[in-house]
């Protein structure tokens, strides 16, 4: 392989390492900024509940979430520390083969001057021209001297070219050196705060240990209130079904008649357009939007208490802590079923989509009512706060009577 040809190879090997690599970081601080974003907004949160000045367990799972964006951040950093290294390690490679190269090429050129200098010595030029026993061997030194003149001239370029691109590889690895330090003392700086925050969760979960009757008489509380919606909605569920069985009956019963009249026809026509709004709701499945910002303090299911030992707790929904006052929107186009206040959890709208019921509890400022059309990204309401300054929307999908989990059903 000539000297050419290796170099042109070693650019290409190094761009398209280079190009990979920042595709790679590129992604990694994309990522890297929605999380600091998210850190912002959880820490908003999180001091809306400490100026309560009372321990709370929206205190503890805003902590726990925040630790948890914290370690999402040190692994990014991480992961982009493990790219430079990788960039340093293909960087060393490609001087030390540049290094190679430039050693390589002084040698041949130094071998070159030998020659030519050795040459000269015994023969100048003219005469090893003019003692060519023909005129075709004079043409043929003639090129041959040409050739050796271009090859010397040509090494002598080459070299110039990979001294070149030598200087802009040390300095390259001495760039990614330099990013590299930058990151090790950032990663310092948010392993310090790590710290601190699990520091500052584990002085919370044992004060609020502390306060076991207080968490259990809120538990029951709760539980009572959420009994309470539990009911109401299975209840409204029930009667709706009861009325989509009437309007199918009614419908078969429209589609035996010959002749049908006006309002009959419009009958036919909205039991239909139940039938397809349903079927609607269920083709968007991971792709409604969330009704509002926040985190998930409480996912779908039975789950342990995170204070109280032996405690289980059962969410037919999941809870969504938020900022105070945040406003909460529709997923989806249906009718408002139902506005309901509850004692320990504030007022509940549940929207109907056909089969599908979407429930909205822990809200004020309502801006609904029964019987409205809403569509997507409806504002219903805002998310209120509880004594200890905790702003959580409980949020429910089912089909009918049966619970779904909603974040198989909201965007990732």
């Amino acid at each position: 392989m000539t000297a050419g040809k290796l170099l042109v190879l070693l650019s290409v090997t190094f761009i398209s390492f280079s190009c990979w690599s920042q595709k790679s970081k590129s992604q990694l601080q994309r990522e890297k900024q929605q999380n600091l974003e998210k850190i912002k907004e959880t820490e908003k949160i999180l001091t809306e509940t400490a100026t309560e000045k009372k321990n709370s367990i929206g205190e503890l799972r805003a902590l726990n979430k925040r630790i948890e964006q914290q370690e999402t951040l040190m692994s990014g950093i991480s992961a982009e520390i493990g790219l430079l290294d990788l960039d340093i390690e293909e960087n060393n490679q490609i001087i030390h083969s540049l290094e190679r190269d430039m050693e390589k090429l002084k040698e041949e050129y130094a071998a070159m001057v030998f020659s030519a200098q050795k040459a000269s010595g015994k023969i100048d030029k003219l005469t090893f021209l003019f003692s060519a026993s023909s005129f075709d061997q004079l043409i043929m030194r003639l090129k041959y001297m040409e050739q050796y003149g271009r090859a010397r001239k040509e090494q002598g370029e080459a070299i110039a070219r990979v001294q070149v691109v030598l200087a802009e590889q040390v300095r390259e690895s001495e760039r990614i050196r330099s990013e590299k330090q930058a990151l090790l003392n950032e990663e310092k700086q948010e392993s310090d705060q790590l710290s601190g925050l699990k520091k500052k969760k584990n002085t919370l979960v044992k004060s609020l240990e502390k306060e076991e009757k207080r968490l259990r008489r809120e538990l029951a509380e709760t539980k009572r209130a959420v009994a309470e919606l539990d009911n109401m909605i299975a209840k409204l569920i029930k009667e709706e079904m009861e009325r989509a069985a009437a309007e199918a009956r009614r419908l078969r019963e429209l589609k035996a008649k010959a002749n049908k009249k006006a309002e009959e026809v419009k009958e036919e026509e909205d039991a239909v357009a139940n039938i397809a709004l349903s079927a609607s709701f269920e083709e968007n499945r991971k792709k409604f939007p969330w009704p509002t910002s926040g985190f998930v303090s409480q996912r779908f299911g039975k789950q342990m208490h995170p204070v109280l030992k032996g405690i289980e707790i059962q969410n037919n929904g999941i809870n969504i802590q938020t900022k105070q006052s945040e406003t909460v929107k529709t997923i989806f186009s249906g009718e408002v079923k139902s506005v309901s206040f509850f004692a320990g959890i504030g007022t509940a709208v549940i929207v109907g989509h056909g089969e599908f019921f979407t429930v909205y509890a822990g809200l004020k400022d309502i801006t609904v009512k029964i019987g409205q059309k809403v569509s997507t990204n409806t504002e219903i309401g805002k998310v209120i706060a509880t004594g200890e300054g905790i702003s959580e929307l409980r949020f429910q999908i089912f089909k009918n009577t049966t619970p779904l989990d909603p974040q198989l059903w909201l965007k990732n």
